[in-house]
């Protein structure tokens, strides 16, 4: 599992929710810079989550294929919280770490997507007992959604990504997790954010709920993946066929080279859409992410 800083500074509209409708946003930040990629390339889509505790999201566009295209196709910003205010209420958080990447839009995000990578915001609990999975009423789950696309929208992100973790549930008298929650959150962000990615972390009884839930629900997903790195194992959504799922769980910093390569080729084989990598550190790695490039893309990665 991950960890995440304990001070927390608030996001976007639990603040600022007047200032970010009212007014326009940073001219950086309105939208997404127009791509400036053209080299292409076939395989399974990539995601690169960075703990910006300790590294620098921009770092994920230094990595390029031989024929110049970029070897990951979605950046993940690791993590923004999901926070329970004085009257038991889900917020949006971000500590120092976070909330500076999202400030430095112009040097860590709008790169990147000038490049054609998306660039996405992790969301998790911060053991309050407030997660995704316990929302008390569908009216919560909007108001919890709303929050978060108008974060998206105000420092040009191109999604979310949902991790049921760290949230401790029954903590400070809240209830427990419920089938619905999910459900609703996904359903709601939809609605606020259509074109935008939600993708899901296959992980906590936000998963179990999802896995028994409706194929409405789970075609409202854009990806979901292995949580457990070094491992295969595909999560099972309905609604969400294999070219959207990635059974392999990479983390780059502690997963042996060796076992990424395997996982690559199984991924491959078994013809899953999705690679998913954890972990992506300040500096070149290359060799260790040419290990999967080549097998997916037949292709090294160069660090430019």
């Amino acid at each position: 599992m991950r960890s995440v800083m304990q001070k927390k500074t608030q996001i976007g509209i639990v603040a600022a929710l007047a200032a970010v409708l009212a007014a326009p946003m940073i001219p950086a930040a309105a939208s997404a810079a127009p791509s400036t990629a053209s080299a292409t390339k076939s395989g399974p889509t990539s995601i690169a989550y960075v703990e910006v505790n300790n590294d620098q999201l921009a770092n994920v566009g230094h990595y390029r294929l031989a024929n110049g295209a970029n070897a990951f196709d979605v950046a993940i910003i690791f993590a923004a919280n999901i926070n329970r205010d004085a009257d038991g209420n889900a917020v949006l958080y971000a500590n120092e770490n976070v909330q500076r990447t999202l400030d430095d839009a112009a040097t860590q995000i709008r790169p990147l997507q000038a490049k054609g990578i998306k660039v996405s915001l992790s969301i998790l609990g911060n053991h309050q007992g407030t997660g995704i999975a316990n929302f008390p009423t569908q009216a919560a789950a909007e108001d919890f959604a709303a929050q978060v696309s108008a974060t998206v929208a105000r420092y040009g992100l191109d999604g979310v990504d949902l991790d049921d973790e760290y949230s401790d549930y029954g903590t400070n008298g809240t209830p427990q997790p419920n089938q619905q929650s999910i459900g609703w959150l996904v359903s709601a962000l939809r609605a606020d954010m259509p074109g935008k990615l939600i993708s899901f972390y296959d992980i906590g009884p936000a998963s179990d709920a999802l896995s028994s839930s409706s194929s409405t629900i789970g075609s409202q997903l854009d990806y979901a993946w292995n949580p457990y790195y070094g491992t295969y194992s595909a999560p099972s959504i309905p609604g969400l066929g294999k070219d959207r799922l990635s059974a392999a769980a990479v983390d780059i910093q502690n997963t042996p080279r060796s076992t990424a390569v395997s996982l690559a080729q199984r991924s491959k084989a078994d013809g899953y859409g999705v690679f998913m990598t954890y972990n992506l550190p300040d500096g070149d790695v290359s060799p260790y992410v040419s290990g999967f490039t080549d097998v997916l893309y037949g292709q090294s990665a160069h660090y430019q």
